[in-house]
């Protein structure tokens, strides 16, 4: 019998309904002050519903919609963390998209730009690959960052 829509989640939990890996939540928290999971003895988190579907909105906004991080960030900024969970919800396509044609300018090997209707061709493997380089990338960030700080 699985926890109702209600229940807490551990990061573990969290991470399997969102199909990330708990590093990624953890990586999230430190970029997005909104997400505040209540913590308890020994650093245990537990995320209550509105931050599992806050967590739905930014996974949306970043791997969807190809925002960057920082794009996410102005629209926690400008518009409230509401929004991100509503965006999440209706997969809405309502977001400020001039961010993505700026930040998002993506370079063939050649040289040339590739246009944003260019990445809709990728297959449904390819944009998975992608997103688990993605995500190989952020954890080297974290290292990296984690590195230069210590």
């Amino acid at each position: 019998m699985g926890k109702s829509a209600e229940a807490f989640r551990t990061i573990s939990e969290a991470a399997v309904e969102l199909d990330l890996p708990q590093h990624v939540l953890r990586f999230w928290e430190t970029r997005f002050p909104q997400i505040k999971p209540l913590k308890r003895g020994g650093g245990r988190r537990y995320y209550r519903p509105d931050d599992v579907m806050l967590l739905k909105g930014i996974q949306h906004l970043l791997y969807d919609k190809g925002y960057t991080i920082k794009g996410v960030q102005r629209i926690l900024k400008e518009e409230g963390p509401r929004r991100v969970i509503t965006i999440g919800e209706s997969g809405s396509n309502d977001a400020d998209d001039g961010e993505t044609s700026t930040d998002l300018a993506i370079k063939s090997s050649d040289g040339k730009n590739i246009s944003q209707n260019s990445a809709s061709n990728i297959s449904r493997k390819g944009k998975t690959r992608l997103t688990n380089v993605m995500r190989e990338l952020l954890e080297c960030k974290r290292l990296l960052d984690n590195a230069r700080e210590g």
